[in-house]
């Protein structure tokens, strides 16, 4: 008999531990902070076509999350990766919600290739094709409208 009660009140013990609510996990919204200003100038006049407000991965952990978990990015804003290494370097949109031109930046500061229009959430690897030191990141079509090209320029500044 004491077996039996000793069973029903441990039974009764676990079932009261599992009865605590699931808690909801709340993620606070990732905002623009502005790190920088970049511009990027036509190859064949050195004139200015844009100029954009960064935000600059440098860390490991900067470079690996870059826009990922971001609802939107205004028109004049990108996010600038610098590299220690030239090298080939490969991007996805692994948890990226914004469509976005990936503009590849030689050692030299000059547009070496892109990938444009890159589809949110892609997981498929989007390769520089060349080494590169710098990788820029903004909105979709932008690069297209503004008529980039490979070996126009950029300069950044930090903040």
């Amino acid at each position: 008999m004491k077996y039996l009660i000793s069973c029903i009140l441990l039974v009764l013990f676990l079932a009261s531990c599992k009865s605590d609510s699931k808690k909801e996990i709340k993620t606070e919204v990732i905002t623009f902070s502005k790190e920088g200003d970049l511009s990027i100038f036509k190859s064949n006049t050195d004139s200015i076509i844009a100029r954009f407000d960064i935000e600059i991965a440098e860390s490991d952990y900067e470079t690996q999350t870059g826009l990922m978990y971001r609802e939107s990015m205004e028109k004049n804003q990108g996010m600038l990766f610098i590299f220690q290494d030239v090298a080939m370097h490969s991007f996805y949109m692994k948890n990226t919600q914004i469509p976005l031109d990936i503009i590849y930046i030689d050692k030299n500061q000059k547009i070496a290739s892109f990938q444009k229009n890159a589809n949110p959430f892609d997981e498929s690897g989007l390769s520089s094709q060349v080494p590169v030191k710098y990788v820029l990141e903004i909105n979709a079509g932008i690069s297209d409208n503004l008529g980039l090209q490979i070996g126009d320029s950029i300069v950044f500044k930090k903040n």
